[in-house]
């Protein structure tokens, strides 16, 4: 079977996404145990004065603490954020879209690690964040990969770049170059000699 689509040359980069995710989640893990091995609940040491701390915070909410009495609704979002990521996943062919997603579902695979085997009690775990920057609220390496994931996916629509590898500009000049063919009214047959 022939196609004249392009794309469809193009490998599925289900495998890259993976291997990101599992980075990250490896990364924000490790940090995470560093982090309650080290310091002590609410302990704060300049990195880069008070620019950059570290401090151990659990964040048994939302973003920002929010909704501390509904952990079990952010952890069931979670799941099934990360089960469609999967799902979406399968037709990435495009590099930066793996890179993309991979954060994202590593991202939020990493807080729902915390969410299922930390205390207090599984579907209801406190989130280890430790990273102070300013007045920004404290957060982890997963949340950072959930945001430049976040930008990522802004950046890559606003290029238009699909999933599929392919570019929103192609796909019009495809159907441009398709449509501005010659018409049977325009050829020398059928016109008078």
């Amino acid at each position: 079977m022939t196609t004249s689509d392009t794309t469809g040359a193009r490998p599925r980069r289900y495998l890259l996404l993976l291997l990101v995710a599992a980075a990250a989640i490896v990364a924000d893990f490790l940090t995470k145990e560093w982090v309650l091995a080290t310091f002590s609940q609410g302990e704060r040491v300049d990195v880069i004065g008070s620019l950059l701390q570290f401090t151990l915070v659990y964040n048994t909410g939302a973003a920002f603490s929010m909704g501390t009495d509904f952990t079990w609704v952010f952890t069931c979002i979670a799941s099934l954020v990360v089960i469609a990521i999967g799902y979406m996943g399968l037709r990435v062919r495009s590099v930066w879209w793996g890179v993309t997603l991979g954060l994202m579902m590593g991202g939020a695979a990493g807080n729902l690690v915390d969410r299922y085997f930390r205390e207090p009690a599984p579907f209801h775990g406190a989130v280890v964040d430790f990273i102070s920057v300013g007045n920004f609220p404290v957060f982890n390496i997963a949340d950072s990969c959930v945001v430049v994931g976040a930008c990522l996916v802004v950046a890559l629509t606003f290029k238009g770049l699909n999933l599929d590898g392919s570019v929103v500009e192609e796909e019009s000049a495809k159907k441009d170059d398709k449509g501005s063919g010659p018409h049977p009214d325009d050829t020398t047959e059928g016109k008078g000699q």
